[in-house]
């Protein structure tokens, strides 16, 4: 990219970025999104986070991780431990919170990444599986975070302008990593992991950035949702929430930044507006989910069933001859 190409690029950036946190704030204070809205674009926020930093290790890496609730529970009760225990003033105590439970989730992050060098494809599934397992069984049998009871008594720092920031950093820090060389690098693993060694990339390296890059910013998402909701529990961070994420990614493109934000506002809001179905809601929400994905990848479906299509009537054609 030129020069004068990348300063326009950072304008329209900064304008973007700019103009949408100031309607927001104009719409808050209308009083056209209610208070319970802005809780939700608030988790738009926190799930953006976790949909893009994961994208960095499924998608851009093609690694399929499934112990991403992991590294965010490991960021939002170290996070929430240090700003409970250290009575700090707000403006430099939930700073320093944000940095503990991203460091933390990083630190978790470099530990998976190890077995991580030598595994792909179902063998490392299981493995960040196994490690979100451990995750959060440890902190049910942590009687300093609060065990199965939970840990309360969170100081409620997470504001929408917190939460906004964030995001918009863990985006631009993405885009940006993978626009440089060590994304491509990233990029080329994904693709052909042999061929990329074979053209002197270090594959063992960008896996390990890949994997702490994603931990980082999955930390930081613990430490929000923390700071937020004030109480946290370890039946938050099950499978479950590791599939969730792991959907949005799906849905929104792997390896697409601007999909990954947008699946994140839609999987984020759809169930909220089909709660006036009640008990169909789960029901209406999986067919709703199950249609966007036909949608999003009917190409590929497609061709799938075209396949098929092929087989069976190879099939016929072979008894006919018979």
């Amino acid at each position: 990219m030129k020069k004068n190409d990348f300063k326009k690029q950072l304008l329209i950036d900064f304008v973007s970025i700019a103009a949408g946190y100031v309607l927001m704030r104009v719409l808050f204070a209308a009083g056209i999104i209610n208070t319970y809205w802005q809780g939700i674009v608030l988790n738009i926020c926190i799930n953006v986070i976790l949909t893009v930093s994961l994208n960095m290790t499924s998608g851009f890496l093609g690694e399929l991780a499934l112990g991403h609730a992991g590294f965010m529970a490991a960021g939002a009760y170290a996070s929430a431990f240090f700003s409970k225990t250290l009575k700090l003033l707000p403006v430099i105590e939930f700073p320093a919170a944000l940095l503990i439970g991203g460091l933390t989730a990083m630190l978790l992050g470099f530990i998976v990444s190890l077995p991580a060098l030598r595994l792909r494809g179902d063998y490392l599934a299981i493995i960040t599986l196994a490690f979100g397992e451990i995750v959060r069984n440890l902190l049910k049998n942590m009687d300093i975070v609060g065990g199965t009871k939970g840990y309360s008594g969170i100081p409620a720092y997470t504001t929408f302008t917190w939460a906004y920031l964030m995001a918009v950093i863990c985006v631009l820090a993405t885009r940006s990593l993978i626009n440089s060389r060590q994304g491509r690098s990233i990029i080329s693993v994904r693709e052909d992991e042999i061929a990329a060694e074979a053209s002197g990339v270090n594959t063992n390296t960008y896996k390990f950035l890949a994997f702490v890059f994603s931990a980082f910013f999955a930390g930081v998402a613990g430490a929000l949702y923390a700071h937020y909701m004030r109480f946290l529990q370890p039946g938050v961070f099950t499978l479950d929430k590791s599939i969730e994420i792991l959907v949005m990614v799906v849905l929104g493109g792997m390896g697409s930044i601007r999909g990954s934000v947008i699946s994140s506002v839609i999987l984020t809001v759809l169930p909220e507006l089909l709660r006036s179905m009640s008990d169909y809601r789960m029901l209406a929400y999986s067919v709703v989910l199950i249609m966007m994905m036909l949608s999003k990848h009917s190409e590929t479906v497609q061709a799938a069933l075209e396949k098929v299509k092929g087989m069976f009537g190879r099939g016929r054609k072979e008894e006919v001859h018979s």
